[in-house]
């Protein structure tokens, strides 16, 4: 893997090089660049944040070169040889994300047929990326290796594959299964040589799991392929566990119901992992690097909300040397901050739809989905009823809105608004952007008469634009 430059697009990429042995035949290297230029279709058709995505291929002097998305991280191989094994709640994140991604391969006909530890990425921001289509099959296509050889990683290789059959779907839900047990328990499930892992795995039941994702991770490695869950039942189960909820019951009858440990183990175990950067031109995995300004990477790690607004800029926007500190909350619509104080005051809410657990679960599509229709839901209103007790509005207060307008500078889309008081003078404005997955809503508040509607609309926009950045920072 090599990290090289796009000079046309001005973009930093990564460039996989396809090493050739020597002394092959020229039919022999012909299928070999015949398999990478079939990799490159085969991941050009495919668009998921949990996807690495490919720009180009070049085929240079019969030795193909793969042009891809930089990322920068550790593989999930790497990351639990370190650290040892994850708290569940992790593991099930990464699970739903991964299946995902999956899912949508799957659409479109294609396997991927080596899920296995060392092809999933952590990225620093906490994406989670599945590599390495380089041996993925499209349904209806023949293989181009030799008939009757088995390609895959033994330990993670499905049965059926095992057993000469060609596999499906349902195949690499078995190998998400076996990643999964071997980060929970941060050993393979079976260890030992190639051929005592492929004996192991045709042999012997499926090692026990202990705690709230064993009873899924133990359906997903059945040995019939028939009898392994659906992958969206299964992901509804990974998102709960990773929720920190009860995990609804498997079709098969199995409950995940042992204790769910406290999110702050997995908080931390995130943090710790997310510090160590691969380096070198070398390494085999990459992940999303922080693309600054340009468009964001989906952001999947929960984070605090009230960091989303540094105290020098809450001071400045309600001017004040001693800003107050931010007070958490959250409703259905997501977790939020607001920063008080009397007769003024900054709030930021990042949203989630009814569809996902929390905001940090959202994929981009659902939050340009999101973004549209609040858009349409702040049209529908010209008044509005609203208070906020902590900076003196006890009781309802009836507001006129103003028309609701695109903004920008903000986000990669953005709209806003202002509350107009019954003086006709405006009390408040907001702003709604999205930023990839996520779709954020910032408000500021006045009740005196000093500041210019100019001046409201500005500190709105000037806290959106600061919360953004602490995005971007985070990320």
């Amino acid at each position: 893997m090599w990290l090289a430059r796009d000079e046309m697009l001005d973009r930093d990429v990564a460039v996989k090089e396809l090493t050739l042995p020597e002394g092959m035949s020229d039919k022999e290297r012909h299928d070999l660049v015949t398999r990478a230029v079939r990799e490159a279709q085969a991941m050009a058709r495919l668009r998921h944040p949990g996807i690495v995505a490919l720009h180009d291929v070049v085929v240079e002097h019969e030795r193909p070169w793969l042009v891809m998305e930089l990322l920068r991280g550790r593989t999930l191989a790497d990351t639990v040889r370190e650290f040892g094994p994850m708290p569940p709640e992790y593991v099930a994140r990464i699970g739903a994300d991964v299946l995902e991604a999956l899912t949508v391969a799957h659409a479109q006909g294609m396997q991927h047929r080596d899920v296995k530890p060392g092809n999933v990425f952590l990225t620093e921001s906490g994406r989670v990326v599945l590599t390495d289509f380089g041996i993925a099959r499209q349904e209806g296509q023949t293989t181009i290796t030799e008939q009757g050889l088995t390609i895959g990683s033994p330990g993670f290789i499905a049965p059926e594959r095992l057993e000469g059959q060609p596999g499906g779907p349902a195949s690499d839900v078995w190998s998400l299964g076996a990643t999964l047990h071997m980060a929970l328990r941060g050993a393979p499930a079976y260890e030992g040589s190639a051929a005592q892992r492929i004996r192991a795995t045709l042999t012997q039941p499926v090692p026990p799991v202990q705690g709230e994702l064993g009873p899924v991770v133990t359906a997903m490695m059945a040995y019939q392929p028939a009898a392994r869950p659906d992958p969206r039942v299964a992901v509804e189960v990974l998102r709960q566990v990773a929720a920190g909820r009860p995990a609804p019951r498997l079709p098969t009858g199995a409950e995940v119901t042992a204790p769910v440990k406290g999110r702050r183990r997995a908080v931390l175990w995130i943090a710790a992992a997310a510090v160590v950067v691969l380096g070198g031109a070398g390494a085999t995995g990459f992940v999303l690097m922080n693309r600054g300004a340009g468009a964001a990477g989906a952001f999947t790690v929960p984070m605090d909300v009230c960091t989303l607004i540094a105290p020098q800029a809450v001071g400045g926007l309600l001017r004040t040397q001693q800003p107050p500190a931010g007070k958490p909350d959250s409703d259905e619509a997501g977790p939020k901050c607001g920063w008080p104080l009397q007769g003024t005051g900054v709030g930021l809410q990042v949203q989630r739809d009814s569809d996902t657990v929390d905001p940090w679960s959202m994929t981009e599509a659902s939050a340009r989905r999101l973004f549209t229709n609040q858009q349409r839901y702040w049209a529908k209103y010209d008044t509005i009823d609203w208070n906020w007790p902590e900076i003196g509005v006890t009781k309802s207060t009836r507001a006129t809105r103003t028309p609701v307008r695109q903004v920008a500078g903000v986000g990669e889309e953005a709209f806003g608004f202002e509350l107009k008081g019954p003086s006709g003078r405006l009390v408040s404005a907001h702003v709604y952007y999205r930023l990839a997955n996520l779709v954020v809503s910032v408000e500021y508040t006045t009740l005196s008469d000093k500041p210019t509607d100019e001046d409201i609309k500005q500190a709105a926009l000037k806290a959106a634009q600061a919360s953004e950045q602490a995005l971007r920072d985070a990320g």
